[in-house]
């Protein structure tokens, strides 16, 4: 089939690289001509595992072009996925529509032939029947341009994969027109027994937020549990493992740290309450407050337990973010809690160096005041604490051996609760979680034995030879 795909971020340029991949002639459309540009000469203008591949291989077979020309996509497509952000507006809760709005305001007028446009941005419930009658007022006479919503479930760090094998297609159709036009463009996938959900467009776009939704929730649940465990001196994680053994509640999204970010999950969730708010339906959703404010408590507790590691006062003292991305396998940096952490820190006075194998140059160009680098020995080398972040594999790979003999002082607090804590402590790190308690005192030591007893026990540090590597990590590989 003919698609076009308008919008080229990360939902719309692994979109239109996966439509190619599975056969259908595919024009990508961007307002960006310098993203343009680089796609079209296979430059990935983001980081993503997988989607140079695709992008090539789609590039390559011919099936996939690029444009900036609304005029050229009306004229080429039988279908018009809507791909563009819908960020939260300033100075409110609210969904942003402008970029969806542009898109039928410069694609209808110019539409010759009947064609089906399907969103696939996070929008507000609605959205798809007031876009509808917008479409009929602007597009020419005689010209039928139908309306659907089948909303994105991707993933980032797993874009192409919930692409090409999602877990379910969810479409939402006023018609069997819409139905069967989008079987035909989705026709592998429901061949390989991918779950294929009709249903009205109303329901269709309350899936997205309903969804993550409930993933905020859960994350903000075990979160709140952490404050709680350290109130008591409880572990989390053995909570969430007692928790997650229960069918009902499941162990996956139930690790507590300093929270979800990005630029899906916050705006998300603060735009289904303004919805609700909207149409009368507000304390329905009025949890979801609480949940946003536990999410952005956690990044606080981080700093203040910062705070309190290093005396009370973080002043010209030196520490080292290990992440900025709001997720590994991402150079994503929204809504980034990693870098919240950092920034914050840096505005009580510390001297914050950040790394990121992926996000540092995105986290530089937002935040010229950080020191963001790639290389992991230049950030950790005299830090008076270290803070992980953000699970990049390379970080769960660092020896604490040799990663001690470059910083100053052993001072660990590990944001994701993702490290093995006993292996850092062994070789000595004073380590802290959030909602992980405190390691139980040594047993007190003997009586010191009579001096020449003592002599006997006691190897020459020269005997035992030192360490000279101080290469900190293990071999560089990614889930």
């Amino acid at each position: 089939m003919r698609l076009t795909v308008i919008g080229t971020g990360y939902l719309g340029a692994v979109h239109a690289a996966c439509m190619a991949e599975i056969g259908h002639d595919v024009l990508g459309v961007d307002v960006d001509p310098a993203k343009v540009a680089d796609l079209a000469a296979g430059r990935p203008p983001f980081y993503e595992p997988g989607f140079e591949d695709v992008l090539t291989r789609a590039l390559g077979s011919g099936r996939l072009r690029f444009t900036t020309d609304l005029r050229e996509a009306a004229v080429h497509g039988e279908v018009h996925f809507v791909c563009v952000g819908t960020p939260q507006q300033a100075g409110s809760q609210a969904a942003d529509l402008r970029y969806v709005d542009a898109v039928v305001d410069g694609l209808a007028p110019h539409l010759s032939a009947p064609c089906l446009i399907v969103g696939k941005s996070t929008v507000p419930v609605g959205t798809t029947a007031r876009l509808a009658a917008h479409v009929a007022r602007l597009t020419p006479p005689g010209v039928r341009a139908e309306l659907a919503w089948n909303p994105e479930f991707l993933r980032e760090g797993f874009a192409v994969d919930d692409t090409l094998r999602p877990d379910r297609i969810v479409v939402g159709v006023t018609g069997p027109e819409a139905d069967e036009t989008l079987r035909r463009v989705y026709a592998p996938m429901l061949a390989a027994g991918v779950p294929y959900l009709v249903t009205d467009p109303n329901t269709a776009e309350l899936v997205k937020v309903a969804a993550n939704s409930f993933l905020a929730t859960k994350i903000s649940f075990i979160n709140a549990m952490a404050e709680v465990c350290d109130a008591t001196g409880a572990d989390v994680v053995t909570l969430a493992d007692a928790l997650g053994h229960d069918t009902r509640i499941g162990r996956r999204f139930l690790n507590a740290g300093i929270g979800f970010g990005g630029g899906c999950l916050p705006k998300d969730i603060r735009a289904f309450s303004a919805r609700a708010r909207e149409l009368g339906v507000g304390p329905a959703v009025a949890f979801l407050d609480e949940v946003d404010e536990v999410n952005r408590r956690q990044r606080s507790r981080t700093v203040a337990l910062a705070e309190r590691m290093l005396g009370g006062d973080l002043t010209g003292r030196r520490v080292t973010v290990l992440g900025a991305t709001f997720k590994p396998d991402s150079d994503d940096v929204r809504d980034s809690p990693a870098l919240a952490v950092a920034l914050e820190l840096h505005r009580r006075g510390a001297q914050v160096r950040v790394h990121d194998p992926e996000g540092a140059a995105r986290a530089g160009l937002a935040h010229p005041e950080l020191h963001c680098g790639t290389d992991l020995l230049t950030a950790c080398r005299g830090a008076e604490l270290v803070l992980h972040l953000t699970e990049w594999s390379e970080y769960r790979e660092l020896d604490p051996v040799k990663t001690a003999r470059l910083v100053h002082t052993p001072l660990l607090i590990d944001g994701r609760n993702a490290l093995p804590h006993d292996e850092w402590r062994a070789a000595g790190w004073t380590v802290k979680g959030l909602g992980r308690p405190a390691p139980p005192p040594e047993p007190q030591r003997a009586a010191a034995p009579e001096p020449e007893t003592l002599r006997t026990l006691i190897v020459s540090p020269a005997a035992a030879g030192p360490e000279t590597s101080a290469v900190p990590v293990g071999p560089a590989t990614r889930t």
